[in-house]
C-alpha cells in the first residue's frame, strides 16, 4: 500500500518471461490493423465477413424492449445502458483465433459500448497473427494490445501507462486466464469462466463412430485441461469410437494437444438409456453438448446444464463455434449450471427508474413504514 508500481514494466517483463519477446510498444499500430484485411486470403476474408454478419444478426436479435410497467400510480421502467469500455481477450499461444475476436467484439458493439479493445498474446517475434488483426479491423476494435495471459487480464482490469482500465473483461483462455478473471471480478465485470474446451457427445447405436470421433477430436485439439466425453447406452459404439479416434490420431496435425486432453479429460460413459445419459450430462454441465441420436429433439427437454446444444449428425459443435451466429464464448468447468454464453447483456447494466404520484405514496406509506 502506498508503493508505486510500474504496471507497464511488469507487463513487459512478464511478456518476456512467458511469451519470449521484448516489446517496443504494447499497442499494435493502427495502420497495421486496418491493412490486415487486405493481406489475408480472399477465402478467409469471405469467411470472416460472413461470420461477422451472422454473429451481428444473432446478437442484435437479443436486444429486446426494456421493462416498462404501470401499477396504480407507480411507474417503473428500466434503462439498459452499455458499459463505457470493454476489454476482449483472445487466446493466441497454440493457434490463431480470429473467430473469437468477432464473438467478443461484435456483441460489445451491438450493445453500444463506446470503446472496445483487444488483448492477444504475441508470438516470439512480437507479432500478432494477421488473421486476428483482420478480424479486429472487421469488428471495429479500437485498439489491439500485444499482451497475453494473466498480465493481459490484469492490465485490462487495473490499467497501465498505455492501456486504460476497462469496465468489463470477456473472452476465453487457459486455466491461468480463467483464474485471473476470477481474481479481478468485482474490480471489473467478467463473463462466465471460459477455460479449456469441453464437449460431451450423447450418441445411440445409429451414430456414425467416425463423426463422433471427429467431434471429440475437434474440441480436444484445443489442448490440455479440457474434456472430450462420449455418453452412450450402446457398448459396441464405445469400441468403434475408440478405434476411430486411434486412427484419426495417427494423422492429426495437432496430435499432441488431442492426446493431452484425452489423457486427463477423455472418457466414455456407458449408461442404461437416453434418460440416464442426460442425467450424466446435467452433472457434467459441458460447454458443448452434442445429441447424435435418432430423435435429438426428444432429448432437448431433458437438458438442464449446457453451454450450447447441437442436434443431429449435420450439426457438429464447430457449426456453432464458427458460422451459425451463436456465441462460442461459453461457460466451462461446470459453470453452465448457473451461467450463459457471452451475449449482449454481458456488456450492459440494467438500471431501475421509478416514479410514484402522491396518491400512490400515501397508499404505500403504511407498507413502507
Amino acid at each position: 500500500e502506498g508503493v508505486a508500481v510500474d504496471a507497464e514494466g511488469v507487463v513487459r517483463d512478464l511478456t518476456v518471461r512467458f511469451d519470449g519477446c521484448a516489446l517496443d510498444a504494447l499497442a499494435v499500430p493502427r495502420a497495421q490493423v486496418t491493412s490486415a484485411l487486405d493481406q489475408i486470403s480472399a477465402p478467409l476474408r469471405d469467411a470472416l465477413e460472413y461470420v461477422a454478419g451472422e454473429v451481428r444478426a444473432y446478437h442484435e436479435a437479443q436486444r429486446g424492449e426494456p421493462v416498462s410497467l404501470e401499477r396504480a400510480g407507480v411507474d417503473t421502467r428500466e434503462l439498459v445502458l452499455p458499459v463505457t469500455r470493454a476489454g476482449c481477450y483472445v487466446p493466441g499461444g497454440r493457434a490463431a483465433y480470429p473467430s473469437t475476436v468477432l464473438m467478443t467484439a461484435i456483441p460489445a458493439r451491438v450493445a453500444g459500448v463506446a470503446e472496445v479493445v483487444l488483448c492477444v498474446p504475441p508470438g516470439s517475434d512480437g507479432a500478432v497473427p494477421t488473421a486476428t488483426l483482420a478480424a479486429a479491423a472487421l469488428a471495429g476494435v479500437d485498439a489491439v494490445y500485444r499482451v497475453g495471459g494473466v498480465q493481459a487480464i490484469a492490465a485490462l482490469a487495473y490499467g497501465t501507462e498505455s492501456i486504460r482500465p476497462v469496465d468489463v473483461v470477456v473472452g476465453p483462455g487457459n486455466v491461468y486466464v480463467a483464474l485471473a478473471k476470477r481474481e479481478v471480478a468485482g474490480q471489473v465485470g467478467v463473463d462466465a469462466p471460459a477455460g479449456p474446451s469441453e464437449v460431451v457427445v450423447v450418441a445411440d447405436a445409429d451414430a456414425d463412430p467416425e463423426l463422433v470421433a471427429a467431434d471429440l477430436a475437434a474440441q480436444a485439439e484445443h489442448g490440455p485441461g479440457g474434456a472430450a466425453m462420449l455418453v452412450t447406452w450402446d457398448e459396441a459404439l464405445v469400441d468403434a469410437v475408440d478405434a476411430a479416434l486411434a486412427a484419426r490420431l495417427k494423422v492429426a496435425p495437432r496430435r499432441s494437444e488431442i492426446e493431452a486432453t484425452l489423457r486427463t479429460g477423455g472418457r466414455a460413459v456407458l449408461v442404461d438409456d437416453a434418460e440416464h445419459a442426460l442425467a450424466v450430462t446435467n452433472v457434467v454441465a459441458p460447454e458443448h453438448l452434442e445429441l447424435l441420436t435418432a430423435d435429438p429433439d426428444a432429448l432437448v427437454p431433458l437438458v438442464r446444464n449446457a453451454g450450447a446444444v447441437f442436434l443431429g449428425p449435420w450439426t457438429p459443435a464447430t457449426v456453432g463455434d464458427y458460422a451459425a451466429g451463436v456465441n462460442h464464448v461459453l461457460p466451462t468447468a461446470r459453470a453452465a449450471r448457473f451461467a450463459s454464453a457471452l451475449r449482449v447483456d454481458t456488456f450492459c447494466k440494467h438500471v431501475h427508474v421509478v416514479r410514484a404520484n402522491e396518491e400512490a405514496l400515501r397508499r404505500l406509506a403504511p407498507h413502507i413504514e
